[in-house]
């Protein structure tokens, strides 16, 4: 079964986004796990550079975007979003809407781009590979890029982990396995799910070098999604572990979110 078409997948976004779900409290008082999305998010941007400018592609409301200003880099913001435009316009922040693909920027406008949420709205390798291209376009030479990719181990797992196992395996299943396609009738609007391997391959494919795939949340991430935000005992142990698993080859997938830090040629 093929992906659904993109821009069924676009409209969903917007609705899903617009009308349903609150992107900002995900990273925030949702749960436990996304604060330590948040935190350690900013910690591998951090570690790469520490002042300039950066644009957040796919921003949503500006949560990292705030952090990053708040530190002192140079920010601004880009989303497809209305909703989530205009809320970080109310922060202050600059924001405008868009899409990955076609940025409104010169080349070598900033020092950094983060594409935190494009690559897995998008259902196509031709589609994520023109992201890719764009957030190297707009990035001065030297200059770094952060893409993140959702997890297929993950997305396998909250599939069909907890349930009786079908037999035969439905077809759905194995699709999302090979192949990194979502099933259909899920709330959220994925388009596709990446192997550590597959998003490395993708990026370095795109150009950048010192290509590196870290997990972000770590083997305990998904255990503290059904934890409170308040859960700072287990959540500083699982920063911890995260920190150690990131960069682990096939432990790095137990994390649901991958980030891969890219450099743009000089």
């Amino acid at each position: 079964m093929p992906a659904a078409p993109q821009d069924e997948i676009d409209a969903r976004i917007l609705t899903y986004y617009g009308e349903l779900f609150d992107e900002d409290a995900r990273l925030t008082t949702r749960s436990a796990q996304g604060g330590l999305e948040t935190q350690r998010t900013q910690e591998i941007i951090r570690s790469r550079f520490s002042t300039g400018t950066i644009l957040d592609v796919g921003g949503g409301t500006g949560r990292h975007a705030l952090l990053l200003r708040d530190a002192g880099y140079d920010v601004e913001l880009i989303d497809p979003v209305p909703r989530h435009v205009t809320e970080a316009l109310d922060t202050g922040l600059r924001a405008q809407q868009g899409d990955a693909r076609n940025l409104p920027f010169s080349d070598a406008a900033f020092d950094a781009t983060l594409l935190l949420g494009p690559l897995y709205h998008l259902a196509s390798h031709n589609d994520r590979t023109l992201a890719l291209a764009e957030a190297m376009r707009v990035t001065r030479p030297g200059g770094w890029v952060f893409a993140a990719g959702l997890s297929r181990f993950i997305a396998f797992a909250a599939a069909s982990l907890g349930a009786p196992v079908p037999e035969p395996y439905p077809a759905e299943w194995i699709e999302l396995l090979a192949m990194g396609t979502p099933p259909r009738g899920l709330r959220f609007p994925a388009a596709h799910f990446h192997t550590a391997e597959e998003l490395q391959a993708e990026v370095e494919q795109s150009g950048l070098t010192e290509v590196e795939v870290l997990g972000i949340e770590g083997p305990a991430g998904v255990f503290l999604e059904g934890l409170p935000a308040s859960a700072a005992s287990l959540s500083a142990a699982a920063l911890d572990l995260a920190r150690a698993a990131g960069p682990a080859r096939g432990i790095r997938d137990f994390s649901a979110h991958l980030l891969a830090v890219g450099r743009v040629p000089a």
